[in-house]
């Protein structure tokens, strides 16, 4: 059950690490789980007088465009914060309000039921006798340990974070790594969009 809470707090560490704040990261998970629901969804049809669930679109299609509009929602963060120069909080706080009616907007204001069953291993499924999701969570901190612990990202986030007028002035693209850290807070929000929207059906 944890699993959702931890992807977000993985990717809002490095947000806060850059001296920043993301609080649109609940309507960042509203918009993936949206756009998964919508686009698997799934019915019941008559195969050889066999009730079967079928995928509006093919799941893996389905994750990778829940995954993109979240990973945009970051991106768009980011630019605010770095490109614009609006104050973290100011930024994120426009997704957060406008995110859960995009998702309403979305979804048309209706409950979508997911019938597919090969998603509802995401939030449900069980490997080696343990949630799987608690191997998607795994696996994203491992990715995210090694790029902070055996790059120089690492090095290059808490530079910003410490003072960053003099990261860009050693020669960092504070930037463009701002954006990149908000676009993975948002990635981070959707994996977890599409764990709760598996798990909820």
């Amino acid at each position: 059950r944890a699993a959702p809470l931890a992807l977000v707090a993985l990717g809002m560490t490095l947000v806060i690490a850059t001296r920043g704040i993301d609080i649109s990261v609940g309507a960042i998970v509203a918009i993936a789980a949206a756009v998964a629901a919508l686009m698997i969804g799934g019915e019941l049809v008559m195969k050889d007088g066999v009730q079967t669930h079928v995928s509006r679109f093919p799941m893996s299609l389905a994750i990778v465009a829940a995954l993109l509009v979240a990973a945009a929602c970051g991106v768009w963060n980011g630019l605010l914060v770095a490109k614009v120069g609006m104050q973290p909080i100011i930024a994120t706080l426009i997704l957060m309000v406008a995110g859960r009616g995009i998702a309403q907007l979305l979804t048309g204001g209706q409950i979508i039921t997911v019938y597919y069953a090969p998603f509802f291993y995401l939030g449900n499924g069980f490997l080696l006798g343990l949630p799987f999701a608690v191997f998607i969570a795994a696996a994203v901190w491992g990715v995210l340990h090694l790029l902070m612990s055996r790059t120089a990202l690492g090095l290059f986030i808490e530079a910003i974070g410490i003072n960053p007028a003099a990261a860009r002035l050693a020669g960092l693209r504070e930037r463009v790594i701002t954006v990149c850290v908000y676009g993975f807070c948002g990635l981070a929000a959707g994996i977890a969009g599409l764990v709760i929207s598996s798990n909820v059906k």
